[in-house]
């Protein structure tokens, strides 16, 4: 099935779509921060490929990413109406995020990705001792 508006409309609607302030990933990361000492990073940090939160002493750079819109097949979800439009979407995501992560990475910065199925209070446990692990002593 195609979509159901044109390219203008379509990229007009997409455009609405904020990725600051999501309540299923930064918020709950900030929370995940909090509530386990976590200090020293900087949000909205003014740097080519805008990462989630930074520790710049450290030169880390984390992105929270949406499982579906990154490409992690956690849930399995592919829509099934306009499949092609969004399998390039996703495509394009992560090669976005490939490029931004070498990006970081040739700067001498380490680049932490965390999916959003990660903050969810099942997985947490296992988020925790990741970042204390990648974060050392913040």
């Amino acid at each position: 099935m195609t979509d159901v508006f044109d390219d203008k409309k379509r990229s007009e609607i997409m455009s609405k779509v904020r990725s600051k302030n999501n309540k299923s990933t930064e918020l709950k990361l900030i929370q995940i921060f909090k509530e386990n000492g976590i200090g020293g990073w900087k949000r909205n940090y003014p740097v080519k490929g805008h990462p989630d939160f930074i520790f710049l002493d450290k030169k880390i750079a984390i992105f929270v990413d949406g499982c579906f819109w990154h490409g992690h097949d956690c849930r399995n979800t592919r829509p099934s109406n306009n499949a092609d439009y969004w399998t390039k979407k996703r495509e394009r995501n992560m090669k976005h995020d490939k490029e931004i992560t070498e990006s970081f990475e040739r700067r001498g910065w380490t680049v932490i990705r965390i999916w959003e199925c990660e903050l969810k209070k099942k997985n947490r446990e296992n988020l925790i001792l990741r970042l204390k692990n990648e974060l050392g002593d913040i």
